[in-house]
């Protein structure tokens, strides 16, 4: 400040006494120091401007200039964003920032400022770090602007600052039109510098700060990250070597080019996708049941990405892919895109709870079109106007009326060689209902005894025979489950005695369903399921009373019967609300039944042997050698006949057309207010208008139309950021899924418009874009340190250099495998699997012990719980899928230490990397070492380190070396 300068003389005194202090820092413990030198250093400068502000003098220019930029530029920021948290009322920390005195006093952590060093000042240190605010950090030119203001005293204005909640208007920057602009830079530094038009707006911002860009980077460094960032696997030695030595001048764009076009890029971009779209492949909640047709919507996404198909396009089919005529099977899949998120499967037996559930499904809907395509918290407006955004809650019950008629549950859809699989279906059922008729008639007849003859029951299939019998009439009443809950019959079939039986018990032969009561309010569990003549979980019968209930058929006729057949869920997948004690009844006129079989003569289930064979076995000495084959076959054929069903299950969704949606108050579902028709948010140009009796599906095809529309500005925008992201750390926004009022500012925002209208003008496709961004200068500097650009931009915003960037841990487990020689590159189909089974009502997630050669696919292919890491490489920071993720941090902590040195995974693959060494490079240790390192770090070893590595391998082996390669940080990070 000028007052120091003036009063320099007159605190002469003070300063010497701090300079004798100072010195006697140097006797005391290190953690006493810092503490007492904040405090010299503020009494100095407190008395400096006690004694400025008792001089007669006029305020000096640079303290009006400080006022200006307080008033222009931290006002707004301290109370837009900071007196949520450190105002009088809310002192947390205990730090107050309304005033002047008590930002100087601080808080619990010590003073906030300290005005003429920005530096000291643990403020300025918070914003610099990207701490503060801890939602929202600062961009450049805001942390810039604090620097400026302390370092010029930090002056405030004499009346305390008050919160303001401010938001954002219908003209807030991401809602403006998309304008294509022309940066300021002279031609002279532009063609020193740059390769393309994003060089142009990355050098103007740089020279408004006064900064430079680094070098270029070497090549190796280049294709290793080039490879990383859009296939997501290490380049190999030689294909290093033949982009080094390519002397042609369009070598780094063949290079782009090839791997845009290897398969394994939508592998890599897919992954991104899926973590915006909160995919998982079980519902979560406390049950957490799995999702094991969750799987083709992933194939789905990775083909588009390969494909590089056009956005418009690719929203359409996330949104109704069921109604686009030439789609095939995936792209009907693409509507799992709806039913992402988690979703309560216990379900609710209040009214109130039952609302309460549709209406956090929809939300979930809502919530992730608004934020994956828009980047808009539309969810904030589901009890109010939005307070920051221009959405209203209208608007939000409008988005509700368009996602209405959409049903969490998985659907067939007609297999690509559908006609192959019906012939071979036919064949294996006519084969699988001559061996089940023969094992239904080794079965043993139904006694009534209480002496067990018959096998326990079991989840499949049950068989009850008995003599035959007249009846139109058959009941089956369950007593007990084996986890006294709710019983569930997927079918009850019925078959006349005779040499051709047929089942009688189907709704297409006149067959009627009654029942004491049915699961209320579940379209996969409906009493007309019971006779529908189609198996599993999904088209069963639940009874409402916990453990009991009876369904009863009436039949078309009287029929003589003598075998009825039951199961839990025919395809094997479910085993708990099991029928474990029950009675059928017979009658040819109602309410004269009669009893037929029982589960009193069966094994019991609690003490029932493991398989069903060994209980046949152990109740049946005459034909056991014919059980255990007939039994074995018909195994077989149930596999060949799932493998050949001509559909295939895909969790997608259902639609029905939905009823009235109204404005709930306050978001309760029981108090409904006026109706609302489907629409979209009117702030966001073009409008979207649609009949409100329009048929459910163009409701979701209109609003695809509406948010590919191209005079929409926030989709592109929204896109572009994300591929940057991607590409350099971070987004031009830095909350790639919040462009609205609590979100990031743009940091480049004009480069960010030129993206958005480029990457519309090339037909809205990706890799025109990867293309660009990565063969700019931008893209191709190192990762060298300035010290001056550090101090500035602390954290990159403004890409001074490239910064390193650790893997995600899908890149270091495929990485891993992919150095030891191990990694499986078949792509799609159903993932493997890192648990064991279990059939517990909660799922358990166990770990399986060993992992074989299924489980080293790529980790994309991994199958994907909700809430559940895997067990090694979830520590490093993947998401859980309970909600979505954006951006993923990057943290450091020692559990990662201890997986990659310790684990069985990393372990049995140094062993097989090591076994690799030996094959390539022969038994000489000094060319294993060159080996590992071009194959892990793609460069070859200094002569210390080849030293350093063949002393460890001699005194610990090859995998040793190997392990220690895979816990390096340059094998883990990409510069």
């Amino acid at each position: 400040m000028t007052a120091l300068k003036t009063l320099r003389s007159d605190g002469e005194a003070t300063m010497k006494s701090k300079t004798l202090l100072t010195s006697c820092l140097g006797l005391l413990p290190t953690r006493f120091r810092h503490s007492i030198g904040t405090l010299l250093c503020l009494a100095s400068i407190i008395a400096a401007v006690s004694a400025g502000m008792a001089a007669d003098n006029p305020p000096p220019p640079v303290e009006a200039e400080g006022l200006k930029i307080f008033r222009e530029q931290i006002r707004p920021i301290v109370t837009g964003k900071c007196l949520t948290c450190h105002s009088p009322e809310k002192k947390k920390g205990g730090l107050d920032l309304s005033r002047r005195q008590s930002a100087l006093a601080g808080g619990k952590s010590g003073p906030a400022l300290a005005p003429g060093k920005s530096e000291e000042s643990r403020l300025y240190q918070k914003l610099s770090a990207g701490e503060m605010p801890p939602q929202n950090p600062l961009g450049p030119e805001q942390i810039a602007a604090f620097k400026r203001w302390i370092d010029g005293g930090a002056p405030f204005e004499s009346e305390p600052l008050k919160a303001s909640y401010q938001r954002a208007g219908a003209d807030w920057w991401s809602l403006r039109k998309i304008v294509r602009s022309t940066p300021s830079v002279s031609l002279r530094q532009e063609k020193a510098w740059g390769r393309n038009p994003i060089d142009a707006f990355i050098l103007e911002k740089l020279t408004q700060h006064g900064l430079s860009p680094a070098p270029e980077a070497d090549r190796a460094t280049f294709i290793r990250r080039a490879t990383y960032d859009l296939i997501g696997l290490p380049p190999t030695p030689e294909e290093i070597d033949a982009f080094v030595g390519d002397p042609s001048p369009l070598a780094y764009e063949s290079l782009v080019d090839r791997l845009l076009n290897s398969p394994h890029y939508g592998e890599r971009w897919a992954r991104h996708w899926l973590d915006i779209v909160r995919f998982a492949e079980s519902h979560g909640y406390e049950t957490n049941n799995l999702r094991l047709s969750a799987w083709p919507y992933r194939d789905y996404v990775i083909r588009s990405f390969n494909e590089d198909k056009t956005y418009p396009q690719f929203v359409l089919e996330q949104l109704a892919g069921d109604s686009v005529p030439e789609g095939d099977w995936l792209v009907q899949a693409a509507t799992g895109f709806l039913v992402g998120g988690s979703h309560d499967v216990v379900g609710n037996q209040t009214v109130e709870g039952q609302l309460q559930q549709r209406m956090d499904d929809l939300d979930d809907m809502i919530t992730a079109a608004g934020a994956t395509f828009l980047g808009l918290t539309t969810n904030c407006a589901r009890c109010h106007d939005h307070k920051f955004d221009p959405i209203t809650q209208r608007d939000y019950y409008g988005l509700q009326a368009l996602f209405a008629g959409v049903q969490h549950v998985e659907r067939d859809v007609r297999a690509p060689d559908a006609e192959v699989r019906e012939r071979r279906r036919q064949g294996i059922e006519q084969e699988l209902a001559r061996i089940e008729q023969r094992l239904d008639e080794l079965e043993p007849l139904a006694s009534g005894s209480d002496q067990p003859r018959r096998p326990p029951v079991n989840s499949r299939r049950n068989v009850e025979r008995f003599a035959p019998v007249a009846a139109r009439f058959v009941r089956f009443t369950v007593e007990a489950t084996n986890n006294h809950i709710e019983p569930c019959i997927d079918e009850l079939e019925i078959f006349p005695a005779g040499e051709r039986p047929r089942n009688v018990a189907l709704t297409v032969a006149g067959a009627k369903a009654t029942a004491s009561s049915t699961y209320p309010n579940n379209p996969s569990h409906k009493l007309e399921h019971l006779i529908d003549g189609r198996y599993g979980n999904e088209r069963s019968w639940i009874s409402s009373e916990p453990g009991k209930g009876w369904v009863q058929i009436e039949l078309p006729a009287v029929f003589q019967i003598d075998r009825i057949v039951w199961g839990r869920d025919r395809n094997g997948v479910y085993q708990d609300r099991l029928a474990t004690q029950y009675r059928i009844d017979v009658a040819v006129e109602k309410d004269q039944w009669q009893p037929v079989a029982s589960s009193r003569d069966r094994i019991p289930w609690q003490s029932a042997p493991r398989t069903p064979a060994a209980a046949a076995g152990a109740l049946s000495s005459s034909q056991p050698p014919e059980r255990a084959a007939l039994e074995k076959q018909r195994d077989q054929l149930r596999q060949l006949l799932s493998d050949s069903n001509p559909f295939i299950k895909v969790y997608a969704g259902t639609f029905t057309q939905p009823g009235v949606t109204h404005v709930l108050q306050r978001g309760d579902p029981m108090a409904k207010g006026e109706e609302a028709g489907p629409t979209a948010i009117a702030a966001v140009r073009p409008s979207l208008e649609i009949d409100p009796k329009a048929p459910e599906i163009e409701r979701r095809r209109a609003l695809a139309r509406w948010i590919a529309h191209p005079d929409n500005p926030l989709p592109a925008r929204v896109m572009v950021n994300r591929v940057w992201q991607h590409h350099f750390g971070q987004g031009i926004v830095s909350t790639p899924s919040d462009f609205g009022y609590n979100g990031d500012r743009p940091t480049h925002p004009e480069l960010l418009d030129w993206l958005a209208d480029e990457y519309q003008a090339n037909g809205w496709r990706l890799k025109p874009l990867h293309r660009l961004i990565m063969l700019s200068a931008t893209y191709r500097q190192s990762g060298t340190i300035n010290d001056k650009a550090k101090a500035v931009d602390g954290q990159n915003r403004l890409l001074w250099r490239m910064a390193p960037r650790r893997l995600e841990a899908e890149a270091i487990r495929d990485a891993i495998l992919a150095v030891s020689g191990k990694l499986d590159f078949r792509m799609g189909g159903p993932g493997y699997d890192l648990w064991e089974k279990n059939t517990n009502y909660v799922v358990v997630f166990k770990p399986k012990g060993d992992l074989g050669p299924e489980e080293c696919r790529r980790m994309i292919y991994q199958f994907k719980p909700r809430t559940q890491q895997d067990p090694i490489f979830g520590v490093f920071d993947c998401p859980d899928a309970a909600l979505a993720r954006p951006n993923r941090t990057s943290s450091t902590t020692v559990l990662q230490a201890l997986n990659l040195l310790n684990s069985r995974f990393t372990t049995a693959q140094a062993e097989e990397f090591a076994a690799r060494l030996r094959r390539d490079a022969g038994d000489v240790l000094a060319q294993q070492v060159e080996r590992a390192f071009w194959l892990a770090f793609g460069r070859g070893p200094s002569d210390k380190e080849k030293a350093a590595a063949i002393t460890l391998i001699r005194q610990y082996g090859v995998p040793a070396f190997c392990r220690a390669i895979y816990n390096a940080n340059e094998f883990l990070y990409v510069d």
